[in-house]
């Protein structure tokens, strides 16, 4: 759906609109992402580098499907992908703590 602003303000409404939703999906992928810390054995497991490759081809292609820049979306999950993996991290060594 392509909608044509009349003005940067309302440029600036519909960008905090789409922010509001990211933030929510950032926070349900959190989640989960806190749920797989007690499925990995290891750090290793945890940094699992061929699964985050395997991520960034399938979200570049469905930046590809959906018109979006490939480029952008890959740099974007990096980013984000970085930052679960620390969360993830201190979950992962908060439950095998004592092991």
């Amino acid at each position: 759906m392509d909608i044509e602003c009349t003005s940067i303000e309302d440029v600036r409404r519909h960008i905090d609109q789409i922010d509001r939703e990211v933030v929510a999906l950032l926070g349900r992928r959190g989640k989960f992402v806190t749920q797989a810390a007690a499925f990995k054995k290891t750090t290793e497991d945890v940094r699992a580098p061929a699964r985050v490759e395997q991520v960034i081809h399938k979200v570049r292609a469905l930046a590809d499907e959906t018109g979006a820049s490939p480029a952008v979306v890959e740099k974007v999950y990096r980013a984000m992908i970085a930052a679960f993996i620390e969360q993830e991290l201190q979950t992962h060594a908060h439950l095998h703590a004592g092991r």
